[in-house]
This record gives C-alpha cells, structure tokens and sequence, in this order.
C-alpha cells in the first residue's frame, strides 16, 4: 500500500493502525476506572499531574463516602483532602471536586450535562476533561489533547500546532466524529509504550515507514514469493 502523504492521509492510516495495535472500545481503553459520568468526571480532575494508578487507588474510597453528585456537594473539605491527599495538589483537587459536585447539583439535577458549553462552566472543567467524559462515559464526539496526542501529533507531521485546543480542532478535521475518542485514546497508549518523549522506539513502532521523525530506515516492500526481479 502507498504512505500516505497528507496529514488527513496520515492521520486516518495512524486511526486504522493503532486500532489494530490497541482493540477494544472507549470504556475499554481508558485507564481510569469508573461506573458513569460522574465518577470519570471526579477522577479525571484527580488525574492532573499524577499517575492513573494513583487514581485508581483513591476513587474507590471516594465512591464509596461520596457516591453522587449532591454527597459530594455537601461533603467537609478536610474529609475529601484526606482521601484524595496522595494524588498531589490536593487542596485544589479539593476545591475543584466540591465546586464541580455542587455545580452538578445546582445546576444540573445532580447529573453531568452533555453539552460541551455546559461542561467547562463547571470547576475543574476544561476542554481535555470535558472531551474524555463526552467520548468514553458518554459515546460522544470529543477529542481529548493531553501531552501524548499533542506530541504524537506533532512528530507525524498531523499538525504543527502547539496550543491543546488547536491540535484537538486540526484532528478533528481529519477524523470522523465517532473515531475521535478512540484515536486520542489509542495515541496515548502508543505514547505511553512506544513513542516516547525522550527515546521513541521507533523500531518498534507500527507507524514508522511514514512517520517523518522515524529514526530508523523505512521499510521496503516485501516482495511477493517467486519474485526475483
């Protein structure tokens, strides 16, 4: 098959690729565990600056003393510091979780709204957040732009946009709205576990015979069996 040469060639070969790389859907892929759109909410604001793991292992505690919006909304600030303490910076988690729980309450009947304007009026909200709820929790268009897509995006020559929210619109360009979600997901697993920032393993990677940073030979076409020429 040709290398595809523009970056919506690229970026629709990179979507068929990793999804081969990485089956499964957007529940699936997503590293941080949850039940419905108000506990992703919940851990991906405790998600900043720390590990998915690290989530992981708190949210059940604060499922379990706060498991809706309004529990949330009328917890004791120092009881929710103390569960969520180890994710880091978490006065500001804190604050951010509280206001969020009672905007949900206040606002919206206790229940996360869908609409991308709803969404980032909400403390703690921003566009990436409100991207990874809409298409992992809700089956929804959203293209979350955390530091790996940027970087993947960059590298195959899918953008040269720096700025998260100009990546996020270059990509969606390229994309149909139900793989937008998935390919965010996918490309973070790839950066994860190939592509990395430092030492990308390009020789281990499924993009790198049209990737314009592979640090390594691109392959050549195999030959069919029987041809000598």
């Amino acid at each position: 098959m040709a290398r595809p040469r523009t970056p919506k060639g690229r970026a629709r070969e990179t979507a068929v690729r990793l999804a081969a790389e990485y089956p499964g859907s957007p529940v699936e892929l997503c590293a941080l565990e949850h039940h419905n759109p108000y506990e992703l909410l919940a851990a991906t604001i405790l998600s900043a600056q720390t590990t998915d793991e690290r989530v992981n292992m708190v949210t059940p505690e604060l499922f379990r003393r706060y498991p809706t919006a309004s529990d949330l909304a009328a917890a004791n600030p120092g009881d929710v510091e103390e569960i969520v303490k180890s994710t880091g910076f978490f006065r500001a988690k804190t604050k951010s979780l509280v206001g969020m729980a009672q905007a949900l309450t206040d606002r919206f009947d206790g229940e996360v709204p869908t609409a991308m304007e709803d969404l980032v009026t909400i403390p703690g909200v921003g566009r990436k957040t409100a991207n990874v709820v809409r298409s992992v929790a809700m089956d929804l268009p959203g293209l979350p732009v955390d530091t790996h897509v940027g970087r993947l995006s960059r590298r195959l020559g899918l953008t040269e946009e720096e700025d998260p929210v100009k990546v996020e619109y270059a990509l969606n360009a390229m994309l149909p709205p139900p793989e937008r979600g998935v390919f965010s997901l996918r490309m973070i697993l790839h950066g994860r576990r190939v592509c990395f920032a430092r030492r990308p393993q390009c020789d281990q990677c499924v993009l790198n015979d049209y990737c314009p940073s592979a640090a390594v030979p691109q392959r050549p076409p195999r030959r069919k069996p029987g041809n000598n020429s």
